[in-house]
């Protein structure tokens, strides 16, 4: 059996139609796969360990970082930088391990343009409604009402891009979505181009018929 590269796996979606939920049923699907440690200028927030929640860098080296080619993907969001680091997500899928990438429209079009592209597996999750999307938000009780009304005007510039991703997903029953997420990511790690001995394999086949003939 030959062995494979590893999936830049990208999850997007607009807040609440379930992406988190799903990034952690697929890993606990699956526990191979790696969630990707985005870095930072941000201080660090009480708990957070740097290399384990963030890489925290100062904006000096973050820049640096993104001007020599090693940010895969990168924002300026309220104040502060954010990226998803080259140099792991590298080592990863050349060791044949899945990286999980939980960002919007943005960081997936760098990704899918990156040097890494040709491994990318992007997957938009759609809700069923827009009234069922607010009704999801305002379930979680994690946000006050402004933030919801927020939430809300952003979502359809997210789903506005629905169409640059490779696999799209309505997200009407969490178990059946669930089910047709694994069904993706299993598929994809069979493409052609995530199996490096296929060229050799095939090599070794046409010496073995040459050497019947």
């Amino acid at each position: 059996m030959s062995e494979r590269r590893g999936l830049l796996i990208i999850l997007s979606s607009p807040s609440g139609a379930g992406k988190s939920t799903l990034s952690r049923r697929l890993r606990d699907w699956d526990k191979t796969i790696s969630f990707s440690v985005s870095a930072t200028t941000r201080a660090p927030r009480e708990g957070e360990k740097d290399g384990q929640d963030y890489h925290f860098l100062t904006e000096a080296q973050f820049k640096a970082d993104v001007a020599q080619g090693e940010m895969l993907e990168h924002a300026h969001v309220f104040g502060h930088f954010y990226g998803s680091p080259k140099a792991p997500v590298q080592a990863a899928i050349d060791a044949g391990r899945d990286v999980l990438f939980d960002i919007d429209w943005q960081g997936a079009q760098q990704i899918q343009n990156s040097a890494l592209g040709a491994h990318t597996l992007s997957i938009f999750i759609l809700p069923p409604s827009i009234k069922e999307l607010h009704r999801r938000l305002e379930s979680r009780g994690q946000d006050t009402a402004e933030v919801i009304g927020k939430r809300m005007q952003k979502s359809w510039d997210e789903i506005s891009h629905w169409a640059e991703y490779d696999y799209v997903l309505i997200n009407d029953d969490l178990e059946e979505t669930e089910a047709r997420l694994r069904s993706i990511v299993s598929a994809a790690r069979l493409k052609r181009v995530q199996q490096p001995d296929l060229n050799a394999h095939v090599m070794r086949l046409q010496t073995e018929f040459e050497d019947r003939s």
